[in-house]
């Protein structure tokens, strides 16, 4: 399961991104925005960053204006790993060194095409453990414990 989730300037791609993923037979919770209606980004991004964290679903894609207030907010929630992205490379490594388990792209900066490029890749990556394991145990242990 997927959580899905956007503000106001997010709602369109939002949109977009729903639809690849039906077409892939993949299940999504949206936890909102529904409406163009001017919205705060944090409260929809927390919600989904929570569904997450609490393992109701398994990974989260997140979209905002510029994609990176939701990241910010997501990000605030113990054991969320959001990134921020542009282009497909970053999604994919993201995925591959740092096991990231959200994902924000930007509606106003990046084009449809561009962001299903960007989620297609990111969906299909997989961790590759080893020396990136050890990275993700010590940023964990510092969520933690602050030290």
């Amino acid at each position: 399961m997927i959580a899905l989730a956007s503000d106001h300037a997010g709602l369109e791609l939002k949109g977009v991104i729903a639809r690849y993923l039906d077409e892939r037979g993949l299940q999504y919770t949206d936890f909102g925005t529904h409406t163009a209606a001017s919205c705060n980004y944090p409260e929809f991004g927390l919600k989904a960053a929570q569904a997450v964290a609490s393992g109701q679903c398994e990974r989260g894609i997140l979209v905002c204006g510029t994609g990176f207030g939701i990241s910010l907010a997501a990000n605030k929630v113990r054991g969320i790993r959001c990134v921020n992205c542009s282009e497909p490379y970053t999604a994919v490594l993201s995925r591959g060194h740092n096991n990231t388990n959200m994902i924000s792209l930007g509606a106003r900066v990046i084009g449809h095409g561009l962001a299903i490029s960007i989620v297609e890749g990111w969906l299909d990556a997989q961790f590759e453990a080893g020396r990136h394991q050890d990275r993700i145990e010590m940023i964990s242990r510092y969520e933690e414990s602050g030290v």
